[in-house]
């Protein structure tokens, strides 16, 4: 190989790899302008999101979370109404129920049935056992 040609290959590498930087810098400049459209439609978004939670009164904000609990207990009594002689034991109750079944969600269905108890619609015949008070 002679000096021409190595000449002649390097000039080819050199002009193959600025085509591709300048390919580069074009979708870096094509995303970075993406990228601030972007950013700006998020700042809208959250402009609008703050003017209506602030249009909500705190009420309002709180009464999903309410109604979620309230029909976790209705579940829970209902469950017992369908299955009325029917001891359960406190973790067949979240599989029972479409609840998470691991430790802290048993725990959580272990101290939302103290309700139904002290309402007298529930009876603890054992430890960790219920039934519906007959």
């Amino acid at each position: 190989m002679n000096v021409h040609e190595l000449l002649r290959l390097l000039q080819t590498e050199h002009d193959e790899t600025t085509a591709r930087a300048d390919h580069l810098r074009e979708q870096i400049e094509r995303l970075t302008t993406t990228l601030a459209e972007t950013e700006a439609r998020l700042g809208e978004l959250a402009a609008t999101r703050k003017v209506i939670d602030g249009l909500t009164t705190p009420d309002h904000a709180t009464a999903p979370a309410e109604t979620a609990t309230a029909t976790v207990y209705q579940r829970i009594v209902t469950t017992f109404n369908d299955h009325p002689g029917k001891v359960f034991r406190v973790r067949e109750l979240p599989e029972h129920l479409g609840l998470p079944t691991d430790e802290p969600s048993v725990n959580v269905t272990r101290s939302r049935l103290g309700r139904p108890v002290r309402q007298g619609l529930l009876e603890q015949p054992g430890r960790g056992h219920y039934q519906k008070r007959t």
